[in-house]
């Protein structure tokens, strides 16, 4: 009892610091001000170090949401919670840059069998979509050439995005099946604002706001069929389908002097429609020590559709985003608890390559790559660990009016499993 109690503090000390921790400064990657903002996703912390796919990767020690067919191989009660920090620097065409740090959550799981290793259910809150920008735009203006210029300065910047609520069921049919199905709740607050200040008591500052309130339903499904390769080995391959989704929007235009602000006008309202998406993937496990996992998704974001404006938002900007990934994992341990703690801890190395969603330039795509690495450390407590990750790459490419950014990105992620609901016998 008191171990989980302990686990339960910790977990909510991990989720009252989220909202703290992701209001600080509105700096991020410029691409976020584009569309919906930057995607993320978060099917576990196991699976982000390993290249962030996981379409087929099973693991008793994690719920693994890239998939909702994993869930039906749970066996202990699981909850996890994680923090991640954005080290981003910003370089433009001609050499300019600048180093921007954020912090967020990463994403709150939870797991429950409901059948040992053949129905398990599955609660998960995680981002969906990332706006998290500023831009400075300095200038001078010219009312008389006899007289000064009075120069202005212009910050537009933006915050905000979309959060998902996520409910899944997993269920082994077979030895070799197990399918699953979630029921995907989006919704969130994009804010964008424009302000401009004049270096001249006779302007006055002006500062132009409007705020967008998104949500709406999809639904996922998933299977994965697994084969034995021989002793302790296992082939997986898996696949899942998130359906297209129709988001209710609704839009407050506000206008004012300085920081005040004034309600302009009715509230815009209109629907924004969603692609599906689609992954695959393969996995391929080992004596418990060795797992390789390699994933492809496809998203066709020709086909999405806004009734309300969004910045950069044309046909042309829009690109169907196809995203690879691979990874591996060394548990040199295995299953056993009773090695050294260098020996239980898992290492985990992969990458990924992912093709934005939408582009500046129409005729440009936005690329990132980056290289992921992590370390899965026991705990005093079982079925207890902390996974502490790493990924460091880049997104797009000094071009024109593009800019290529390098980021670090640190995350942690505790992540808590026990037996309940045991029976109770009498010596």
């Amino acid at each position: 009892m008191k171990q989980r109690w302990f686990h339960a503090g910790v977990l909510v000390l991990l989720l009252s610091s989220a909202p703290a921790a992701g209001q600080g400064r509105d700096d991020g990657s410029l691409y976020s001000r584009y569309g919906l903002g930057e995607l993320r996703s978060f099917a576990s912390s196991r699976a982000q170090a390993m290249g962030g796919g996981g379409t087929a990767l099973w693991s008793l020690n994690y719920a693994n949401y890239a998939n909702p067919a994993t869930l039906s191989r749970q066996f202990l009660v699981r909850a996890s919670a994680g923090m991640r920090f954005d080290n981003i620097t910003t370089i433009d065409g001609i050499g300019a840059d600048k180093t921007l740090l954020a912090g967020s959550f990463s994403a709150v799981q939870f797991g429950l069998p409901v059948l040992a290793n053949r129905l398990g259910l599955g609660f998960a809150f995680e981002p969906y979509s990332r706006v998290n920008y500023r831009v400075t735009t300095d200038g001078a203006l010219d009312f008389d050439p006899t007289r000064a210029t009075t120069a202005f300065r212009v910050v537009t910047q933006g915050s905000g995005g979309l959060q998902q609520l996520r409910l899944g069921l997993g269920l082994r049919l077979a030895s070799l099946l197990s399918i699953g199905a979630s029921m995907d709740y989006l919704f969130g607050v994009t804010q964008q604002s424009r302000r401009t200040s004049f270096d001249s008591v006779n302007l006055i500052t002006s500062n132009v706001a409007h705020s967008t309130r998104m949500r709406g339903v999809t639904t996922t499904v998933g299977t994965i069929v697994s084969f034995s390769a021989g002793e302790d080995r296992e082939i997986s391959i898996g696949g899942t389908a998130t359906l297209p989704a129709t988001l209710s929007a609704e839009r407050t235009h506000t206008l004012g002097e300085s920081l005040d602000l004034d309600t302009l006008g009715a509230v815009s309202k209109g629907d924004i429609s969603l692609p599906v998406r689609t992954a695959a993937g393969i996995a391929f496990s080992s004596h418990s020590r060795w797992a390789f996992t390699a994933d492809m998704r496809f998203e066709p974001w020709t086909e999405f559709h806004s009734a309300l404006d969004l910045p950069g938002y044309d046909r042309s900007a829009m690109r169907n985003r196809r995203r690879i990934s691979a990874g591996v994992e060394l548990l040199p341990a295995g299953s056993s608890v009773t090695e050294t703690y260098l020996a239980r801890t898992a290492y985990r190395l992969g990458f990924y390559r992912d093709v934005a969603y939408i582009s500046p330039v129409p005729s440009v795509d936005i690329t990132i790559q980056a290289v992921t690495a992590g370390v899965s450390l026991p705990t005093l407590f079982g079925g207890t660990r902390l996974d502490i990750n790493v990924q460091v790459g880049r997104r797009g490419r000094t071009s024109g009016i593009l800019v290529r950014d390098r980021f670090v990105t640190l995350s942690a992620t505790l992540n808590v499993g026990e037996r309940w609901f045991l029976k109770r016998r009498l010596g």
